[in-house]
């Protein structure tokens, strides 16, 4: 499938998509919101691909949201259905059944920081920045950014980036947890795909299931949450991976696991 907003690349099991707006350094246009999402889907749906990158490149990740469409919108339900594509976008990541990964370099503001929420694993290089600007201009971040913010790196944090309203730079943003992994400037990407080649090496069936029940259960009361959780856990114990991975550790020998 052919994209004009991105460019994408399968590199071993990794699929790599790169944000690809240099006019505008990557801003997010309703076009590439959809493009995104369905690259992602495209990713799932082959066999051979165990997770996806999103990176912006070796200069920057994101500048924010396309202000020429947030400019447009007039009247509250324009603004509904602008934030629907966001929505999506966001959802369609979570709910994605294999790990999804930013890999961040140079600067990732506001909608593009409000992107990287809604990744599985964000990794970022010294040198990337972090924002959500919103408070600069007179709105309030729009793309979940007030609700996954805070669950990540709590809700004092949290405050504190959005209502000053400055970056916060690479070091800070590992330090608070915004970022999984830390970098030399330059390494995000390898980093990324180091991860995802151990990411084909587990059971397909627990990475999806992982994610199903960890953003899921966020929802959730703690006692609910574990009753969910035992659910999927006596589920999966009756996969054809589940015997092969105990089977293999007790034999000493590397598992082949067949997502069943």
């Amino acid at each position: 499938m052919s994209y004009n907003t991105i460019l994408v690349e399968k590199d071993g099991p990794a699929m790599v998509v790169t944000l690809n707006r240099p006019e505008s350094r990557n801003s997010f246009s309703v076009e590439l919101m959809g493009e995104l999402a369905a690259a992602a889907k495209e990713g799932q749906d082959d066999p051979d691909i165990f997770g996806i990158i999103v990176t912006g490149g070796d200069k920057y990740f994101a500048s924010g949201a396309d202000l020429n469409e947030a400019l447009a919108l007039a009247g509250p339900k324009s603004v509904v259905d602008y934030l629907s594509n966001w929505e999506k976008l966001c959802r369609t990541m979570e709910e994605l059944e294999i790990p999804v990964i930013a890999a961040i370099e140079g600067f990732c503001m506001t909608g593009g920081a409000e992107f990287i929420l809604c990744c599985d694993i964000r990794v970022g290089a010294e040198g990337s920045s972090y924002g959500i600007t919103s408070s600069r201009i007179g709105t309030v971040a729009g793309a979940g950014g007030t609700q996954r913010l805070p669950r990540i790196v709590g809700v004092g944090a949290a405050l504190e980036i959005m209502l000053m309203g400055d970056p916060i730079q690479a070091d800070e943003a590992f330090r608070i947890g915004l970022l999984n992994k830390l970098t030399p400037k330059g390494g995000a990407l390898a980093k990324a795909k180091e991860m995802v080649a151990v990411f084909a090496d587990r059971a397909p069936l627990s990475l999806a299931w992982v994610k199903r029940v960890v953003y899921n259960g966020m929802q959730m009361d703690l006692r609910s949450a574990i009753d969910y959780e035992r659910f999927i856990v006596s589920s999966i114990y009756q996969t054809a991976d589940r015997k092969e991975g105990i089977g293999a550790f007790l034999e000493k020998r590397d598992a082949k696991f067949k997502g069943e």
